[in-house]
């Protein structure tokens, strides 16, 4: 795990570019605190900073090729670059270290940027070949590592981090306030776009080429499409797969696999332990495959229904691992969160961030790499949204033939506006008050900050752009994607019914093939779980750690996004490939259990306390002077969500982040200060169970 950055221009470079290119590079140093190396030439600049993780001595970067007409810069691992190797050097190249690094290099020598299709790790990489004066930017699958990009002037740069870009003073810092509908709402960016103007992230599955002053992208990978889920039945070219019992032997072969590739590394190893399902299951395997305890590392808080330290505990006494804890309270998350929004670079979209990063620190003392259950509620339907999307489209199909729209709106305003607060809650998140459209009954639904509530909450001069089409229109994109890929048909439109239900077991079936389930994953997969990763990356880096996930690796995506629906939400079991197949691993009260989700006590803490330091960042002179958010809504809501009378946590959580982004980024004021926090966690092993 590394941090990247680098120059290229078609001209010849000035005086003061490497300069510019060293600040880039060491703004992002906890990414790299082990080394750090710069190349140049007269048109391009490629820095580096390094953990140290593979070939110790021998793996520094920028490398190059044997004649040095080709460099790289590398962030992440190729865990098949030992077979790589030996074809490689069969074909007469010459190593000259043990690095996955140089084996990127070699094999773009040979096959060109297509070799990204033959690497099976997590990556993010950048080649300079010097013979063509041409740049390329490869991101693995599933966005796993991060890579930014953005032109100044005939100037092109590019970093793991979107601070490595505003650190060369080559560009505007400017927000782009088009996406903040987008950012309150789904808490991320669905396109290429960022919070920051004119500065983009390479998508996932994808090369960026840049020659001649010229810049192109390619995608070289997707998600595979389920075209055959939905006649009860795994894709026919799934290898040994003729019944239930080859599916779950195969998954779990798969499985296995991608567990051992991933212990790759020259220094220790372990793993985050929350005490769910994938955690466990990772752990598990991981404790099979080693020659000593594992160590695992479980973060909580103190407040006992927001702490699942018992199953991690359990977990870990099951598997004879060595566990690590770490419990933290209100005081550490407040004054840990300014610094993190800084290397998170945009706001966080979820507050498990925060612990998250506490559990990377505790981490850091005993391994340098951990392993992750990160990845398998997106691949294998495990968020109990899932059903409730199914079960409300089922229904609403129903309800909106049975009764006519006046009655429907009549019943709106006079039952459901009139329920008991959590009642009222469930009430207005179900048919019964939604369209039946998937803005409303999927984005819509689950977002940080519905539309009408950004409608309300924010100034006038951005209220009039929190629109549906702004929100959602870029996630949107990933549903008409998906019939596109399957039906080689123009695209319809995204609220069109084309997921009427069938007469079946399984959630329901857009026209022409495919279910519903198979566009929700679809499109979590390459929306939602992206930025997950980004949180997951950003904030172990934050602690210099790195972070890997079995869950996606690219062959066990392809076997799971391809099996039936069955296989992943049956009835109201989710994920069930993966219960079947680590049945014999785990205590059943692991396999049995409710998800948690890793649940932050963020709302509780508004309520009480900690409701004055919310208070001071939402409604102070600078917020009220910045024009973002309406200050008398904003007012109602604090009022409102201490009292009671309403849970504004999500929308506080959103409106917090983005308040202290501006004044990180666009104010420059560097990492906050909160009033009213002071940080007193305590980091050490686990207690006796």
């Amino acid at each position: 795990m590394c941090g990247i950055a680098g120059i290229v221009s078609p001209y010849r470079l000035d005086d003061g570019a490497t300069w510019r290119a060293l600040q880039m590079r060491d703004v992002a140093s906890h990414r790299g605190p082990d080394d750090a190396g710069v190349y140049s030439d007269a048109r391009a600049i490629l820095v580096h900073r390094r953990l140290s993780i593979i070939d110790l001595e021998g793996g520094r970067q920028p490398l190059s090729n044997e004649d040095g007409t080709i460099w790289t810069v590398f962030n992440g691992e190729i865990y098949n670059h030992r077979d790589l190797r030996s074809e490689l050097e069969g074909l007469g190249h010459q190593y000259r270290s043990r690095s996955d690094t140089e084996t990127i290099v070699h094999a773009y020598e040979e096959w060109g940027i297509g070799c990204a299709h033959l690497l099976r790790g997590m990556f993010a990489f950048a080649i300079w070949d010097a013979r063509r004066q041409c740049l390329y930017l490869v991101r693995d699958r599933l966005g796993i590592k991060p890579l930014y990009w953005c032109r100044a002037g005939d100037q092109f740069l590019f970093g793991s981090e979107i601070k490595s870009l505003l650190a060369s003073g080559l560009i505007r810092v400017e927000a782009n306030e088009a996406v903040i509908p987008e950012v309150l709402s789904t808490r991320y960016t669905s396109s290429d776009e960022t919070l920051f103007r004119g500065v983009h992230k390479l998508l996932p599955g994808h090369v960026l080429e840049f020659a001649g002053g010229e810049l192109s992208t390619m995608e070289y990978w997707d998600v595979p499409c389920n075209e055959h889920a939905h006649a009860g039945r795994a894709r026919p070219d799934h290898p040994g797969v003729s019944d239930q019992s080859d599916t779950v032997a195969r998954f779990r072969e798969l499985l296995e696999e991608s567990v051992r590739l991933r212990l790759m590394a020259d220094v220790p190893l372990g793993m985050f332990l929350s005490g769910g399902l994938d955690s466990s299951a990772i752990a598990a395997i991981m404790a099979r495959q080693i020659d000593r305890p594992l160590q695992t590392f479980s973060v909580a808080f103190k407040e006992r229904a927001f702490s699942e330290l018992d199953y991690a505990r359990d977990v870990a006494r099951a598997i004879g691992a060595e566990s690590h804890e770490i419990v933290i309270d209100d005081r550490d998350f407040f004054t840990a969160l300014p610094k993190l929004i800084w290397h998170e670079d945009e706001p966080l979209a979820h507050p498990s961030s925060v612990p998250l990063y506490f559990v990377s620190a505790l981490a850091r003392q005993h391994v340098k790499v951990v392993l992750t259950g990160e990845g398998s509620d997106e691949l294998l339907a495990g968020y109990g949204k899932y059903p409730r999307v199914a079960w409300n489209w089922r229904a609403g199909g129903v309800y909106e033939r049975m009764v006519p729209r006046t009655a429907r709106r009549v019943i709106e305003r006079a039952l459901v506006d009139r329920l008991p607060l959590q009642l009222g809650r469930y009430a207005r998140r179900s048919f019964l008050s939604m369209d039946r459209s998937l803005e409303s009954m999927f984005l819509d639904n689950f977002a940080a900050i519905r539309v009408a509530d950004q409608q309300r909450l924010l100034a006038p001069g951005l209220r009039e752009k929190a629109t549906y089409a702004a929100a959602y229109g870029a996630s949107l994109k990933y549903f008409d994607l998906w019939e596109t890929l399957t039906h080689g048909a123009p695209a319809r439109s995204s609220i069109a019914p084309w997921a009427t239900a069938r007469s079946s077991s399984a959630p329901g079936a857009p026209d022409g093939g495919g279910t519903l389930l198979d566009r929700l994953l679809y499109t979590d997969l390459k929306t939602y779980l992206v930025e997950l990763l980004m949180k997951q990356d950003q904030m172990s880096m934050a602690a210099s750690i790195e972070s890997r996930v079995p869950f996606l690796d690219h062959r066990l995506v392809e076997f799971a996004a391809t099996l039936p629906d069955t296989w992943k939400l049956s009835g109201r079991t989710t994920k069930r490939i993966l219960r079947e197949a680590v049945k014999n691993l785990l205590p059943a009260t692991i396999l049995t259990r409710p998800k948690m989700g890793f649940p932050v006590p963020f709302a509780e803490w508004t309520r009480g306390a900690s409701n004055a330091i919310v208070r001071d960042v939402l409604l102070d002179r600078r917020s009220r002077e910045r024009g973002i958010m309406d200050a008398a809504a904003v007012d109602a809501l604090l009022r409102d969500h201490a009292s009671g009378r309403t849970d504004g946590g999500d929308r506080l959580w959103s409106l917090v982040n983005l308040e202290l982004w501006y004044r990180t980024f666009i104010d420059r004021e560097g990492v906050q200060t909160l009033p009213h926090a002071h940080s007193v966690a305590q980091v050490g092993p686990a207690a006796a169970a």
